[in-house]
């Protein structure tokens, strides 16, 4: 009797359920607040709905453009022509179904079996799996808190003579640092000296807090003809269901990019392009808004999670903070702290261990502000209450 063939890809035949869903999935389960994956809880810019909802109406509901629709192509150019100094023309923008698609396609188009890509962790979990999926070998550069620092030797050290490719997110998710103005410099100039093209995954850039400000890798010296710019509308407008994203690439890179995308998702719902086309040409003040709404949330949160015990990790970007468990007293790993909090605290995080490809760092978690008022107090309430119970317990086995 014959067994049955081993069914699915090797990348994906063991690959578990990604950490964000898991935890998303424990908080529907139980009820708890969800501090895990990142997304907020208010519907959006109202605006950007019903402009999404009229198009849907009155514009075409039918295939647009491969690579988007003139609008937002030309949308996202000016965007950036205003906000990052770049000079891009419509052509070097193809729009994606979200920004892991940009990923995906920028992987699948550019790496060839054995290429290696270097990878800074801690990292998006997708990031991995498609490189495999590509046919690629990932090379990575761990970075260590609470610094976050990235330095020459640990670039030289990774690479090696089949290195092709850099993929970095600025600003980083989970740490929620900006990269440093000397860093971006150092890395423009490795990626010239190794003749590297660099992949950058720059969905966050427009969330960014205390005056500190997004600079795209693309701007460097060397980068323009070498660089893929990603970025997603599902972040900067704060509607992450949308699942709008570009890549950002020079015209010969873009074809390539191009045939890619699509042979993925091919296009993206054209009521939502036309909508985020509007969204992008919002005036400077709006985005400052957007800011301010989003730091607040963030000190909110520090300043509860700080008077509560919590050792908390400086945060410029993102929609996250890391809370250093060993530092504040709770003597668990981060996998065994997030599991807990679900059921006896009612709040579900994320283990920053999740973003290392060998759980190198186990003693923090991340946590999400991007929610009411409310919901970040109540959920600081009930990780204090927790807080005290595990410290206080800690003692008495001692």
């Amino acid at each position: 009797m014959t067994s049955p063939p081993s069914l699915g890809h090797p990348v994906y035949r063991d690959m578990p359920t990604t950490i964000f869903e898991h935890m998303s999935a424990r908080a529907r389960e139980t009820g708890a607040i969800n501090l895990g994956q990142g997304f907020p809880d208010a519907p959006g810019p109202t605006d950007l709905l019903n402009m999404a909802a009229d198009a849907l109406l009155t514009r075409s509901s039918q295939y647009p453009p491969m690579a988007g629709v003139p609008e937002l192509r030309a949308a996202v150019a000016d965007h950036y022509a205003r906000h990052q100094g770049l000079s891009l023309t419509p052509a070097e923008v193809i729009i994606t179904s979200g920004a892991t698609e940009a990923i995906a396609a920028s992987l699948l188009a550019l790496v060839q079996p054995g290429d290696e890509v270097l990878v800074l962790a801690p990292l998006y979990d997708a990031y991995l799996p498609l490189i495999a999926r590509a046919g690629g070998v990932a090379r990575i550069v761990r970075l260590t808190p609470p610094h976050w620092r990235i330095t020459r030797a640990a670039l030289e050290q990774a690479a090696g003579p089949r290195t092709r490719f850099l993929l970095m997110n600025n600003p980083v998710n989970p740490s929620g640092i900006v990269l440093r103005e000397e860093e971006l410099a150092q890395l423009a100039l490795f990626c010239v000296d190794r003749d590297l093209i660099a992949i950058c995954d720059e969905v966050w850039e427009h969330l960014t807090y205390d005056g500190v400000r997004h600079h795209a890798l693309m701007a460097l010296p060397g980068m323009r003809e070498r660089t893929v710019k990603i970025g997603s509308a599902g972040k900067i407008f704060s509607l992450t269901g949308w699942k709008v994203g570009w890549m950002c690439a020079t015209p010969s890179l873009a074809t390539l990019l191009g045939r890619a995308h699509q042979f993925l998702t091919f296009t993206t719902p054209p009521n939502l392009q036309w909508a985020v086309a509007q969204g992008l040409a919002k005036p400077e003040n709006w985005f400052d808004t957007q800011r301010a709404g989003y730091q607040a949330s963030r000190d909110r949160l520090v300043t509860g999670m700080e008077a509560a015990g919590f050792v908390v990790l400086p945060s410029q970007a993102t929609w996250f903070i890391c809370i250093d468990l060993a530092a504040s007293g709770i003597a668990m790993t981060d996998t065994d702290f997030c599991a807990r909090i679900v059921d006896e605290a009612g709040v579900a995080a994320i283990p920053i261990s999740a973003f290392y490809p060998d759980a190198s760092v186990t003693h923090l978690v991340r946590l999400c502000f991007s929610k009411a008022d409310a919901v970040l107090d109540e959920a600081i309430e009930r990780l204090a209450r927790f807080r005290a119970e595990a410290v206080a317990a800690s003692g008495e086995a001692r």
